[in-house]
């Protein structure tokens, strides 16, 4: 271990040293969709991950303290959008707005839900499991339509708190 390394057990006191460890890991930008009995909602989330291909599933992970948290464990079905690195504002727009959709390119998608135009990958999905987790739920889909576009456009990532890309090395 080096020895600047800083080194903390997790508590109520060092949750602030913990997100900044947990940023260290970058990951992917996505924008989650839904219908809900007021119109469209959307939430822009770092936390979907592959989980099986045999049967399709993902998974991702709302907080539970935010206002869309319960649509969206309630929501049969929902689609992710994988952004690509033109998107920032769409992610920064979902990250604070959820329900406003009057200026954004989209059409339902194959199961209803909002579709947004121009994203790498879609992931049409029907809810599969809820799971409760700490101060998050862990919502399991299970895949029913894919899109995806060219390879060759980079995709938006998110590390300590800051939006980029990925740089190949060599």
């Amino acid at each position: 271990m080096p020895s600047d390394a800083h080194q903390f057990s997790p508590s109520a006191d060092t949750l602030q040293d913990l997100r900044r460890a947990f940023g260290c890991y970058g990951t992917g930008v996505t924008v989650i969709t839904t219908n809900t009995h007021r119109g469209p909602l959307g939430i822009t989330a770092n936390s979907f991950s592959s989980v099986s291909l045999e049967p399709p599933l993902v998974l991702w992970s709302p907080a539970v303290a935010s206002r869309r948290h319960d649509a969206f464990t309630q929501a049969e079905s929902f689609c992710v959008h994988v952004l690509g690195a033109h998107q920032l504002t769409l992610a920064r727009h979902f990250a604070t707005e959820g329900e406003d959709f009057d200026t954004l390119s989209w059409a339902p998608g194959p199961l209803g839900v909002p579709r947004l135009h121009g994203c790498l990958a879609e992931f049409h999905c029907r809810t599969h499991a809820v799971h409760p987790a700490g101060d998050h739920s862990v919502i399991i889909g299970e895949v029913h339509h894919v899109s995806q576009v060219s390879e060759s456009t980079p995709g938006l990532l998110f590390e300590r708190g800051v939006f980029g890309t990925f740089t190949p090395q060599g």
